[in-house]
């Protein structure tokens, strides 16, 4: 294999694989290093997300919901069970064949598209060139262009010690074998929500332990407490304001002291989930002498078009500033690849859109009503509710609600909100609108099908303008 690259990308998650991938495509000759490992302990690409975040998390949040169909909602539909019964061991033996297939079909398309793949460790030196380390040793290539997307890893809390047994983060969470009659989850983002969700919706009683006194402070706060009455329907018991003090196995349990505004309360639990955020990662990514520097959070500096300090070396993905979301990180791995070709590649962070896989499913893009209100930008709302749309009565999922947030002189879409079924597939329409700058009216004037979820978006659309059809405005 060469030791001259035009491209040598640092990570093979979704930011560093797609980079390579496009790299390629603009005729570049490009390799890849990864030093991430799978369950087999054999070097496996596609990073946190592919691995061991997204997309298992996703395989198990769908087959929990299946589970709890059959046992809590098939009944409206005159179709029961008697017994019914979840194989855990299948359930993570198919997410791990998901896991396989898709990581898998990395290399095949490294492999269509030319990219060179070393499994090891990447470290960024002097001059552009890249040190890798692996089981056969050390070697050292030269490239013209160097891209590093080196993901993050979980942060960890003091007194509470990780062993992926007893007390686990957002990988050990994913491989449980049987469900806990008890689980304690720190932290109601996006990782303690979703796992949270899988195991009270297989029968284990969840408490979430939240510092922050508001819960989802970055999603619009209206639909935060629609979301947070759900859930506390479903089961999963949300304290705010907590914070655990310690976390210690004892005899096949987890014992773990919280103190919820000033009362300090001691419970034991069968698993504790530690999913307080994650850190960009770093470690042993970069020599003393690379002249790449770091953000005082620990990030690599770049500036925005992903560029470091050092000419010719790129930053991409969780490692930099923005959003920790594997979308983000593949539209920067691709732009990063069209400016290193002269071409203009582009990444909005205002219409880069969030989700939480919980159900109902939370989606956003763009402001809050908060943020509005702070930026003193006069704005007006339009909404709509699931249980006014046909389709969802037909689905049997009524729960929650489209809002749309419009420029109050302009009619500009400036931010959409909705909780609900397919929340996320629902909400790629409003970013398009968005991301062309174009306006409520817009969306209203759209045929949609009838019936179907996206009717929401229609109404909600029409009603910024009170002119909603299946509403009173």
């Amino acid at each position: 294999m060469s030791n001259q690259y035009d491209v040598v990308v640092i990570g093979g998650g979704p930011a560093g694989y797609v980079a390579a991938i496009r790299s390629a495509q603009m005729g570049f000759n490009t390799l890849c290093v990864d030093r991430f490992k799978g369950k087999d302990g054999k070097y496996s690409l596609g990073g946190t997300c592919l691995n061991v975040g997204c997309i298992p998390s996703k395989a198990l949040l769908d087959s929990s919901k299946h589970f709890d169909h059959m046992t809590h909602s098939y009944d409206v539909h005159g179709i029961s069970f008697d017994n019914a019964k979840m194989d855990v061991k299948t359930m993570i033996a198919r997410k791990d064949k998901i896991v396989k297939q898709l990581t898998g079909g990395i290399g095949q398309l490294f492999k269509a598209n030319k990219v060179n793949y070393i499994g090891g460790s990447g470290k960024l030196l002097k001059d552009r060139q890249v040190e890798i380390t692996n089981d056969e040793g050390t070697q050292v290539v030269q490239a013209n262009h160097v891209i590093l997307a080196s993901g993050s890893v979980p942060i960890s809390i003091p007194n509470v010690e990780i062993d992926n047994e007893y007390i686990v983060d957002n990988a050990g969470a994913l491989d449980i074998n049987e469900v806990p009659e008890k689980l304690g989850v720190i932290g109601a983002g996006v990782i303690g929500l979703e796992l949270g969700s899988v195991w009270n919706r297989l029968g284990s009683k969840v408490t979430i332990f939240e510092a922050m006194d508001t819960f989802l402070a970055a999603c619009d706060q209206g639909i935060a407490k629609m979301a947070a009455r759900t859930f506390k329907k479903q089961g999963l018991d949300i304290l705010l304001s907590t914070f655990v003090k310690s976390a210690t196995v004892k005899n096949g349990k987890v014992e773990v002291v919280y103190e919820t505004k000033g009362e300090q309360t001691t419970e034991v639990y069968d698993k504790l989930l530690v999913a307080v955020g994650r850190k960009a990662e770093t470690d042993g990514l970069l020599s003393d002498d690379c002249g790449v520097t770091l953000t005082d959070r620990g990030q690599i500096d770049v500036n925005d078009d992903c560029q470091t300090s050092v000419p010719n070396v790129w930053a991409i993905g969780d490692a930099v500033r923005g959003p920790m979301l594997a979308h983000k990180g593949s539209e920067e791995g691709s732009a990063v690849a069209e400016r290193i070709a002269g071409q203009h590649g582009h990444v909005d962070f205002n219409t880069v859109p969030f989700v939480i896989y919980t159900e109902p499913e939370l989606a956003w893009v763009g402001k809050t009503e908060e943020q509005l209100k702070e930026a003193g930008i006069p704005y007006k709302v339009g909404s709509f509710p699931m249980a006014a749309n046909g389709r969802a009565l037909a689905m049997n999922e009524p729960t929650g609600m489209v809002k749309l947030l419009a420029h109050e002189e302009t009619d500009e879409l400036l931010g959409a909100h909705i909780y609900s079924a397919n929340a996320a597939d629902l909400l790629s329409e409003c970013v398009v609108t968005m991301e062309f700058k174009g306006c409520a009216e817009d969306l209203s004037r759209i045929i949609h099908a009838h019936p179907t979820l996206s009717e929401a978006v229609f109404e909600a659309a029409m009603n910024v303008d009170k002119r909603a059809i299946h509403k009173a405005n």
